[in-house]
């Protein structure tokens, strides 16, 4: 009761003075510009000056992933088009009337050409890096993520989260294997194309800015391979955020002792596993290592994955997940972050990694000067032979974006008793 008096009392923070316009960040090639250095594509091809040809820049971007060069319409500089041409919204340039009298919308990247969403420039531009060694579950973890984000967090926020770019391919790679047909996704291949998934999430009170929030599915075999992570090292670096996932499996001791308990009823495991610290050494070697003082203060979610995992650990008076651990609590945070829940979650998963995995828990101390700890499971339950076992039923995979949403200011937090 004196929680929610207190949180009655509060008084509302000002709300922040928006801007003319946003810098924006590529999605693709993670460079910062204004909207005004935007190029445009062609929507013809009906004479000379208009032809396909190779596009030299988005050629160059490709190469990074083993793909061929590509024709396109040309490319047109809006300082090559009179003012009375160009079209505004909100202040950004998003359109223009070529000197064929053709009208295009299709705003590109100065520095890679590839395609901008429609809401660049007009609300703050938030990446958010997910990385994690191979087998960690990250594709399953951004799926249930996503699914939740837009079937239940953003009805707790009064907010709607909407795919804005790449969402039926997303739907098709992502839910549909997990949602529709009860199976896995298929691990990323670090040789594929990184294909950015975006989402703007808008808040219904005009007042607060939306965000647009955009994905990475990194490949963790590439986690810890210096020539692959210096191609990633850039959305890093320029990331708002990062989500750090630890599979416990990862974990010598934890994996042995559930693999014991598990008996006959193992179910997936997989064969190989990189140690977490390893990660934050590629991360050391190619991006913390030259952040002033040697280490990051972008707000990192440190998150143990398959928390359903640790049900076989489980056992009062236990040094390692006793029988009442907030692991195994389903909660919802509405309105703000629940400060008692985010302090009990990121208490005792920072304990139970510097019992389990000292190294790792020392680094990441060392290293990520903004940082918490948090436990979710993607799909409730460990699946069998790539099928799902029984309905998926995530558990608090959300609490870690409701934390970054603090941290970047969109919530406040409550319930402190």
């Amino acid at each position: 009761m004196l929680g929610l008096i207190k949180k009655l009392l509060r008084p509302k923070p000002e709300p922040k003075k928006k801007p003319p316009f946003y810098s924006i960040v590529c999605p693709y090639c993670f460079q910062k510009f204004e909207p005004e250095d935007v190029v445009f594509r062609a929507t013809h091809t009906d004479d000379d000056m208009f032809s396909e040809v190779v596009d030299t820049k988005l050629s160059n971007w490709r190469k990074r992933y083993k793909m061929d060069e590509v024709y396109r319409p040309v490319v047109i500089d809006p300082n090559t088009i009179p003012d009375e041409n160009r079209k505004y919204s909100e202040n950004v340039l998003v359109g223009l009337v070529d000197n064929g009298g053709e009208t295009t919308y299709l705003r590109l990247c100065p520095d890679c050409h590839n395609e901008l969403p429609v809401s660049a420039g007009k609300v703050p531009s938030n990446i958010i890096s997910i990385v994690g060694a191979s087998q960690v579950g990250k594709s399953v973890f951004i799926a249930s993520l996503i699914h939740t984000l837009e079937n239940t967090t953003a009805a707790n926020f009064d907010a709607s989260c909407l795919a804005i770019m790449n969402g039926a391919r997303f739907k098709q790679r992502f839910l549909e294997p997990i949602f529709d047909r009860g199976t896995m996704i298929e691990a990323t291949n670090s040789v594929e194309k990184m294909e950015p998934y975006m989402f703007e999430f808008k808040f219904k009170d005009e007042s607060k800015e939306p965000l647009m929030l955009v994905f990475f599915d990194a490949a963790g075999e590439g986690m810890t391979n210096r020539e692959y992570l210096s191609l990633q090292a850039a959305h890093i670096r320029n990331s708002t955020a990062i989500l750090f996932l630890v599979d416990p499996l990862q974990i010598k001791t934890i994996r042995e002792k559930i693999r014991l308990n598990l008996g006959e009823d193992k179910g997936e495991f997989a064969g190989r596993y990189d140690e977490p610290k390893d990660v934050i050494s590629s991360l050391y070697e190619n991006f913390i290592a030259h952040e002033p003082g040697g280490k990051t203060d972008i707000p990192t979610a440190v998150v143990l994955t398959k928390s359903d995992m640790l049900q076989f650990l489980k056992e009062d008076n236990s040094d390692y997940i006793q029988s009442n651990s907030n692991v195994f609590r389903t909660i919802a945070h509405k309105g703000y972050l629940d400060v008692n829940e985010f302090e009990n979650i990121n208490g005792e998963i920072s304990r139970f990694l510097a019992k389990v995995d000292g190294p790792f828990k020392n680094a990441v101390d060392a290293y990520f000067s903004n940082k918490a700890f948090f436990a979710v499971s993607a799909l409730g339950s460990n699946p069998d032979k790539s099928k799902l076992k029984s309905v998926v039923t995530p558990i608090r995979v959300d609490e870690p974006f409701v934390w970054l949403l603090h941290k970047l200011g969109y919530i406040d937090r409550g319930g402190v008793s």
